[in-house]
């Protein structure tokens, strides 16, 4: 029998689209005081990588990715992604979602987004909640498994992430992560 260990605290991420800066900005606002600072913001880029959010979101959707200073216990993304969900309807409009939050988190070896829809390649974790690998780590640079979203295989992404990724490691290495 293997010995039960626990994991190191993982670095929570989340991303973010909205149909202009303002409903980006609200929600980081918003994001701020439940997660505490950001540490790192991508700059926001067009998402016109599918239509299926331009009913709720409008047709100039703007997608950014933002980390967090804090760690947090990866346990935790499902009740983190029920936080985001009512984050969103908070945000709505007459019914109509504004914003729509993806957290998931990263460590040294992958990256890991919390969702609602079940797949054969999600893991089922807790609530109603399941958790898709997005990527894995490999010679040097995250790399997007198959299912990967499109948006998350853009170079802005990666090089984001793997921004991200280096200060999580310099904590770690420093110990600031056990």
């Amino acid at each position: 029998m293997g010995k039960i260990e626990l994991p190191y605290p993982v670095k929570l991420i989340c991303g973010l689209l909205a149909g202009d800066l303002e409903w980006l900005s609200r929600a980081k606002e918003i994001l701020i005081g439940k997660f505490g600072p950001i540490g790192h913001e991508s700059e926001g880029i067009p998402f016109d990588f599918t239509a299926y959010y331009q009913k709720e979101l409008g047709l100039d959707i703007i997608r950014q990715y933002i980390s967090f200073e804090d760690l947090i216990d990866p346990g935790d993304l499902a009740s983190i992604k029920l936080t985001t969900n009512r984050m969103e309807e908070d945000l709505s409009e007459d019914g109509v979602r504004k914003v729509n939050l993806d957290p998931g988190y990263l460590d040294l070896s992958r990256m890991v987004l919390a969702t609602t829809k079940d797949a054969t390649y999600r893991v089922y974790l807790a609530d109603g909640i399941s958790g898709q690998s997005t990527y894995y780590f490999e010679r040097g640079t995250y790399r997007p498994w198959q299912w990967t979203y499109a948006d998350y295989r853009t170079d802005t992404a990666i090089e984001f992430f793997n921004r991200v990724r280096g200060d999580y490691k310099r904590r770690w290495r420093r110990g600031a992560a056990s």
